[in-house]
């Protein structure tokens, strides 16, 4: 067993990331591990890129409302205590509604030499982000229309 050090905060790279984004790496654990997670903080308005990953991501909302975009247009709001997969290779975004700070664990696997890590796109539209909102909670309808301003 070992005791790993964590890295600082680090502040999310304008390549990947609209607006003010910090994240902490929780697990990366040396090889053969594959397992990721990241502690992200989003500021209002502030969302990833279009992405993908090769096995695919969880993402677990701990505080604030999260937007999630798939390249359909709909948008999904995920809660604190609920989760979001996405599967292997499916293009999203996701960051904090406009209104509030959000926080989520983001976990995947990396890479294996035939699927990577992830795969970075273009910057997600002012339109994107506002996309028509969703509840695909069991049970949920449709979520409220919100004022944006990025």
């Amino acid at each position: 067993m070992e005791i790993l050090v964590n890295p600082p905060t680090v502040k999310g790279p304008a390549e990947w990331f609209t607006g003010d984004v910090w994240f902490d790496v929780v697990a990366a654990p040396p090889a053969p591990s594959r397992l990721r997670v990241n502690v992200v903080r989003f500021a209002p308005g502030s969302c990833t890129f279009w992405h993908r990953h090769g096995s695919g991501q969880m993402l677990r909302v701990t505080e604030g409302t999260a937007r999630v975009g798939a390249r359909d247009g709909t948008v999904i709001e995920v809660h604190p205590g609920e989760s979001l997969w996405t599967p292997p290779g499916e293009w999203h975004w996701h960051g904090a509604g406009p209104e509030s700070f959000m926080t989520h664990l983001a976990m995947w696997e990396s890479g294996d030499g035939l699927a990577p890590d992830a795969e970075w796109a273009e910057r997600v539209s002012e339109e994107q982000y506002r996309g028509a909102r969703s509840d695909d909670r069991p049970g949920g309808g449709a979520s409220p229309e919100r004022e944006t301003s990025r």
